[in-house]
């Protein structure tokens, strides 16, 4: 195995042989794990990435076209592809979601019986409400699709006719506007 190419070795792949994909393992192993170091700066996230590529190459239907480019090219980009997708998920559980007013009573873990939690509901609903009234009808129903009907900023900007950038700009702006007029009034 040792002695064949990236190409024959990733149609056996394809095949489900398992010693072939192990050999591409070791063959690109360090880099592939270099490449999600260097992004993540995490030893774990960069563990699961890697997990995740050769995933994707044993599980991929495509597979490597050589007539296409290198091998390792090839295997750079999924790497690259897995990497950002785990970045922006990251990013995504990282990111504050705002809640609409009416839906605090909704949440989780709040006791509808007890007296400070029925205080500290009304005094958030209060903050977000007059938070929104600082957004224009267009950045509250960005707020509204995007965080609680579940759309992706793409199929927001589809549904729009409007360019994917200004669908983020948008959404730039109503966050740092309700930021600016949440945090002091939660703080305060």
């Amino acid at each position: 195995m040792q002695k064949m190419s990236d190409a024959d070795l990733m149609r056996l792949v394809m095949q489900k042989h398992r010693p072939a994909l192990e050999e591409l393992y070791d063959r690109y192993i360090k880099l592939v794990y270099s490449f999600a170091l260097k992004s993540t700066k995490d030893e774990q996230q960069a563990k699961g990435i890697v997990q995740a590529v050769f995933t994707r190459l044993w599980t991929t239907e495509k597979g490597y076209d050589e007539s296409k480019g290198q091998f390792v090219n090839w295997l750079l980009t999924i790497t690259r592809n897995i990497t950002v997708d785990h970045l922006r998920q990251e990013k995504r559980n990282q990111l504050v979601v705002p809640v609409e007013p009416k839906r605090w009573e909704q949440i989780a873990g709040h006791s509808a019986d007890n007296p400070a939690d029925i205080v500290s509901r009304k005094l958030v609903r209060e903050q977000v409400e007059k938070a929104y009234r600082y957004l224009s009808p267009s950045q509250v129903e960005l707020i509204r699709s995007l965080y609680w009907e579940g759309y992706s900023l793409s199929e927001i900007a589809r549904m729009r006719n409007e360019p994917i950038g200004t669908i983020k700009s948008r959404l730039h702006q109503t966050l740092k506007v309700l930021r600016n007029h949440l945090v002091p009034e939660m703080e305060g």
